[in-house]
């Protein structure tokens, strides 16, 4: 009688970058609990950074608004250090139905999602854009 092993798929990790501590939080636990995915937020784009450096993520979800440095600043710098350029990158942001699709191009994002998001979707939406397979841990 053959047994057979089930192979998981590795799974994916996501920073979240959001300087509003609530949002991340938000966002961290969708993308853990309904994704399946390890995600770690943090709250300030120059730790965003560093982490992007340290961790090397599988993607990096981002606000564009945010106080310390905007987030077209934090996409130049991180296109500009060899280490994380590759990364790609999901815009999140209120502002995301106003970005021009030549700007996304420009800094290489993969897709925007506006605010607020439909956190039952927000996964399935992410995985779209960046072109992974999914299966949502609800089905």
């Amino acid at each position: 009688m053959k047994t057979f092993q089930l192979e998981m798929m590795p799974t994916k990790t996501i920073l979240v970058i959001d300087d509003e501590v609530t949002v991340s939080e938000i966002v961290k636990l969708c993308l853990s609990d309904l994704g399946g995915w390890n995600v770690f937020a943090v709250n300030s784009p120059l730790e965003g950074l560093r982490r992007a450096a340290l961790d090397r993520p599988d993607a990096i979800v981002l606000d564009i608004s945010m106080l310390e440095m905007d987030g077209f600043a934090f996409l130049e710098r991180l296109r500009k250090n060899p280490e994380t350029q590759a990364i790609p990158v999901v815009v999140l942001s209120g502002k995301a139905r106003w970005i021009d699709p030549q700007i996304l191009q420009k800094y290489q994002v993969a897709g925007a999602i506006a605010k607020p998001f439909d956190a039952t979707r927000l996964s399935a939406q992410i995985a779209a854009l960046l072109g992974w397979d999914f299966t949502s841990l609800m089905d």
